[in-house]
């Protein structure tokens, strides 16, 4: 049974704000079916297609390809549901579950690192469907495709896509502005369409390549195992690391949680299932390209440019575009919007948030980012999960060792309260972060080529290989022994503002 409270909490206004407030129980609606219902729809998505695909481009055969998907998000479901258990018993964000562990301004830091990757996220998505609008678009107006080069050689950039991105990037902004409501029928639109033409695409790969047997029947492209290890370990990390920024930001979602019970089950069905089930296609359409073309083809909407028909693939693309607009929105624009908005409630509002978001989005160079499988998994996946590991290890270890999931729910919104710690930074939480996050580095500098990799020791470049398992362990260990012990707490849950607030084991 949940315990109800509904005493008066003072609420500091620089803490405070209707985005960041606790969701009343009566306000919480969200089932089992819902939270699966939203892992397989952000599941399906070009990133997810590209990321099994990239390990078939990579060297994997199809079943290894797909056991790295499984394993990857069988392993990160786990601090998925941890992390969502808080969201679902507080009805708080993911800010406001941070300053238990970090502090009150403190809070900031791991925000901050969460908001920048989703800007990555954000332009990744954006220059997908502004190139997929790009592919039409030099059908009907193949001149675009020669206009004069403008930006440096050094950006990897041309003219024509760039043209077009800016504008898809401008549409983006344009909902933001609208707000999240206004992207409802494209989710209805992205529910219906992208499962329907994942397995035109995959009829149109078993037909082309001659059935599933020869498609199947591609060869690992590794000589040994050792060479097969060395791809193995930081693709496992890369895929921990494609959900590694929500395995944090989950209570953005699961404060909505009729129960523990609805957020758990509904997570645990919906994402490795999901993921698993569309990087399937992914797999076995890349593969059935080398067959059809002679040559790999990991990215769909490069693919899709190289079918005959004028009218299909402007369909294609057009739907590539919307559903990656709906996507962007409500998987890359929340979570962000809500972290810039923690740094002043009063001052900076889910739009703002959002429009920070955008222009971060493009700072980024996503299309950088993506251009190879390297790119993709080793600096852009495995680099920010080195990260995003850290943090997850030391909330994790706050909420069930130090503080055995009890919270006091009004003081997370005081500057003046226990979670304030010194000046409102948590010094314990910010030291074992950077204990978690050291080690990577230099692993990361010689993969993007700063450093050269004779001048690095080969156990540190190692390491890299496991950034989000590494970091996670590490932090979250020396946060155990740094943290000092608490007293045992009772809950002591306040009413902020109005409503009341249930809280308690369901």
């Amino acid at each position: 049974m949940a315990e109800q409270f509904s005493t008066t909490a003072k609420t500091d206004g620089q803490l405070y704000s209707e985005d960041l407030a606790p969701v009343p129980m009566d306000k919480r609606s969200w089932g089992t079916w819902n939270y699966a219902a939203l892992w397989i729809s952000m599941s399906l998505c070009i990133p997810t297609y590209m990321l099994a695909s990239s390990l078939i481009e990579g060297g994997m055969n199809w079943w290894q390809a797909i056991l790295t998907v499984l394993l990857g998000n069988s392993i990160v479901l786990l601090p998925m549901i941890l992390n969502g258990r808080a969201g679902a018993k507080y009805g708080i964000p993911f800010p406001v579950f941070a300053r238990a562990s970090f502090g009150t301004k403190g809070a900031n830091i791991p925000a901050m690192l969460r908001a920048v990757i989703a800007c990555g996220w954000f332009g990744i998505q954006t220059w997908i469907g502004g190139f997929a609008l790009y592919q039409m678009v030099k059908l009907w107006v193949p001149a675009i495709a020669t206009l004069p080069q403008v930006f440096p050689v050094s950006w990897s950039l041309q003219t024509g896509p760039a043209i077009v991105f800016v504008l898809f990037w401008l549409l983006n902004m344009y909902l933001v502005y609208l707000g999240v409501d206004s992207i409802k029928k494209l989710l209805v639109f992205k529910a219906f369409f992208l499962p329907a033409a994942a397995l035109a695409l995959l009829f149109w790969a078993i037909s082309a390549g001659h059935g599933l047997g020869p498609i199947l029947a591609q060869p690992s492209k590794f000589k040994t195992h050792g060479a097969f290890w060395a791809f193995f370990l930081p693709s496992l990390t890369g895929m921990v690391g494609f959900w590694a920024t929500l395995s944090l930001n989950i209570p953005d979602f699961t404060r909505y949680a009729k129960s523990q019970r609805a957020q758990s089950m509904g997570q645990a069905i919906g994402l490795p299932t999901s993921m698993t089930l569309f990087s399937f296609i992914g797999v076995v359409v890349t593969s059935a390209t080398f067959i059809i073309y002679g040559q790999t083809i990991w990215d769909p909407v490069v693919l899709a440019g190289r079918f005959d028909s004028k009218i299909l693939v402007s369909f294609a693309m057009l739907a590539v575009a919307l559903s990656t607009l709906a996507t962007n929105i409500a998987a890359n624009i929340v979570s962000p919007a809500n972290d810039f908005a923690n740094l002043s409630p009063q001052k900076i509002s889910f739009k703002t948030g959002g429009y920070i978001t955008g222009i971060l989005g493009i700072m980024i160079f996503p299309w950088k980012l993506i251009a190879d499988p390297t790119g993709y998994i080793f600096t852009w996946l495995v680099g920010y999960s080195g990260l995003l590991g850290p943090i997850g290890g030391i909330m994790i270890v706050d909420y069930y060792f130090i503080r055995k999931q009890n919270l006091h729910l009004d003081e997370l919104y005081q500057h003046t309260g226990r979670y304030s710690f010194k000046n409102g930074f948590n010094g314990y939480a910010i030291v074992a972060l950077l204990l978690g996050i050291l080690p990577n580095i230099p692993g990361f500098l010689t993969i993007i080529k700063v450093l050269p990799a004779n001048t690095v020791w080969p156990w540190l470049v190692y390491v890299y290989n496991y950034a989000w398992f590494a970091g996670f362990f590490i932090s979250g260990l020396a946060y155990w022994i740094l943290m000092p012990a608490l007293e045992p707490e009772t809950i002591t849950i306040t009413n902020l503002e109005e409503g009341n607030y249930n809280v308690g084991t369901y």
